[in-house]
């Protein structure tokens, strides 16, 4: 009987262990929200791109935006069982990289996924479409706390973010068929 009790209690410290750590917020997005039918893989090319250098989204808030959004929406998807295969340390570094873009953008941590990701990419559309007033309402508090004049000079210079661009650049290259996977 004693040995039965004991069983269980191994067993119930066990399943408690591994649901201990949740996984990351994830936003949920239309089809080729990225312009791309895969959202993953465009999200990392964008952000790879963007990343690599300010100059890349220098005086367009748009590319700005996407690249943002691109990170935040990267560092709940890679966790899917999709990217199973991809390192570990790349998962972890985009969800470094989520956290210093977010600071950047005056964004605080607890913020939920789907809101940041979605006010970024509504914002890049409505200022590509013209409607800058109406892009503006997309980057207010309790998202933005620097409010819209604030984050959108962020986003139209944003600064070399070394975190976003290592992870994106590793996780544009491991999506690839045949991928480098080196940094298990």
């Amino acid at each position: 009987m004693l040995s039965r009790i004991v069983v269980m209690v191994v067993c119930v410290s066990l399943a408690g262990c591994a649901a201990a750590t949740p996984p990351p917020d994830t936003a949920q997005l239309p089809f080729a929200a990225f312009g791309t039918m895969d959202n993953d893989v465009g999200a990392a090319n964008i952000a790879s791109s963007a990343f690599a250098s300010p100059a890349r989204t220098a005086n367009n808030p748009v590319d700005g935006a996407r690249a943002c959004a691109a990170i935040d929406y990267l560092a709940g998807q890679l966790s899917s069982p999709r990217w199973l295969d991809l390192s570990p340390l790349t998962k972890q570094e985009m969800l470094r990289a989520r956290g210093d873009v977010r600071a950047v953008l005056g964004v605080p941590l607890g913020v939920p996924a789907q809101m940041v990701v979605g006010a970024l990419l509504q914002f890049a559309a409505a200022w590509q479409a013209g409607n800058q007033q109406a892009a503006l309402q997309f980057l207010v508090p309790p998202a933005f706390l620097n409010g819209p004049q604030q984050t959108l000079q962020v986003l139209r210079n944003l600064p070399y973010i070394p975190t976003a661009n290592r992870a994106s650049i590793d996780a544009a290259n491991q999506m690839l068929p045949g991928g480098d996977n080196a940094r298990r």
